[in-house]
This record gives structure tokens, sequence and C-alpha cells, in this order.
């Protein structure tokens, strides 16, 4: 049973950072694309970024390119998602995924994040 648990969500002030953490487990995810994505209040869930776990290729949504960082921890089957210059429209609820072929599959529960300006 594949099992993808967020955390590290919170309250921050624009300009500030957060690094969300994901933590997979139930199978090996070598073969697995893994991502986050988000989703604001009225709007619906878009990509944010997404890494391949086997060597590390990454790519990003124009949108926070320069500011997040997406990366992973093999030893810990962990991904992360470091946050930095953080907006007022990077507030949503941030969800981890996985794929291991063309579709997401798993999903986690997601964790907030909410910038004030």
């Amino acid at each position: 049973q594949v099992q993808l648990v967020e955390s590290g969500g919170g309250l921050v002030q624009a300009g500030g950072s957060l690094r969300l953490s994901c933590a997979a487990s139930g199978r090996t995810f070598t073969n697995y694309v893994m991502g986050w994505f988000r989703q604001a209040p009225g709007k619906e869930r878009e990509f944010v970024a997404r890494i391949r776990w086997s060597g590390g290729a990454t790519y990003y949504v124009d949108s926070v390119k320069g500011r997040f960082t997406i990366s992973r921890d093999s030893a810990k089957n962990t991904v992360y998602l470091q946050m930095n210059s953080l907006k007022a429209e990077d507030t949503a609820l941030y969800y981890c995924a996985a794929r291991p072929g063309g579709d997401w599959i798993y999903w986690g529960q997601g964790t907030q994040v909410t910038v004030s300006s």
C-alpha cells in the first residue's frame, strides 16, 4: 500500500521560506516520478514541480522557477519542496503525488501553506 504523507506547511510572511516534506512508503520508488501540486481556494489543482527519482531530473511550472526547489533523499524515501521568496499567491493546499507511468495515481492528503502579505 503506497502512502504519501506531507508535512511542513504553515503560516509565513511574504518573502519568507518553508520546506515541505513528503514521506513515501509502500514500495520502491526508483522508477517513479514524484511531484508537488497545489490547490488554492476556488481554483483547480495545478502542477508545481516534479522530480524523477532515478537521476533526479526536475521540472517546474514557470511561476515558481527560481524560487522553489524539489529534491529527494533516497535514504529517507522523502521528497522535499524548498519554497523561498514566498508570495501571497502561493497560498494553497500542497499535495505530494507519485506516478510510475503517465498518470499521477498516488496522492497524499495535503499540507496547507498560507502566505500573509
